[in-house]
């Protein structure tokens, strides 16, 4: 089986390579991708970049040239429900763009883009098979929408005016709808897991620097023990 890992930042991509050890590394797009065997498995481990942009394009990239079986996304994320919290683990059932804004050119939602779906929904074998996992080794999380926009949410205003329009949402950041959007296009499947490094109001720039890394080891700690047990 062929695994991509992609992750936004260099201090999270750290902690995976703590458990894998390199064979060979590939560019594709604007990134450079490290390439592990693991338990049989190829396993390809990259950089997306800061926001949708940069994620797409080098998602897109490697799925232009590798036949990927499974995407797995993970980093960090701003807290929107009051009952999620740092450190929390949020398994994203869908992603929805909080800077989307198109109701005036046609029939479409808030969050959604022309001739896309309204949202991008993650529903197949592998995301379920992950959920399990983690069910069965205990590790506590939430599911649901994940909201994505190209700005850092870090003011209390920034975040009411997105739980507003978005009051199911349980988490913002810079990435998952474009890997999403992306993944659909591509018709592979996407696990994206994120975990909460702040609260997303006027306490963010202080704590991310903080937690970015405490929670980017949480879950590259689960993928890579998942990687290493799969079949």
């Amino acid at each position: 089986m062929k695994i991509a890992i992609i992750v936004p930042m260099a201090e999270e991509a750290e902690f995976y390579r703590n458990h894998f050890h390199s064979e060979k590394k590939e560019m594709f797009g604007s990134t450079e991708f490290e390439h592990f065997s693991v338990n049989g498995n190829d396993v390809y481990l990259g950089l997306s970049g800061i926001g949708k942009v940069q994620a797409a394009m080098n998602l897109a990239s490697l799925l232009s040239n590798v036949d990927v079986d499974v995407i797995f996304m993970t980093g960090s994320a701003g807290a929107l429900a009051t009952d999620v919290h740092q450190e929390d683990l949020v398994l994203a059932k869908s992603f929805m763009y909080y800077d989307a804004h198109n109701t005036a050119a046609g029939d479409y939602v808030e969050g959604q883009i022309p001739q896309q779906p309204a949202q991008f929904v993650l529903d197949s074998p592998e995301r379920a098979a992950f959920a399990k996992y983690l069910k069965e080794q205990n590790v506590a999380f939430r599911e649901g929408l994940v909201v994505t926009g190209d700005s850092f949410v870090a003011s209390s205003k920034q975040k009411d005016e997105i739980k507003a329009t978005f009051p199911d949402a349980l988490a913002c950041e810079m990435e998952g709808a474009a890997f999403a959007q992306v993944a659909y296009a591509f018709k592979k499947p996407l696990v994206a897991m994120r975990a909460i490094s702040d609260n997303g109001d006027g306490s963010a720039s202080e704590d991310f620097d903080v937690f970015v890394k405490k929670v980017g080891a949480k879950a590259a700690e689960l993928i890579t023990d998942y990687i290493e047990k799969m079949n």
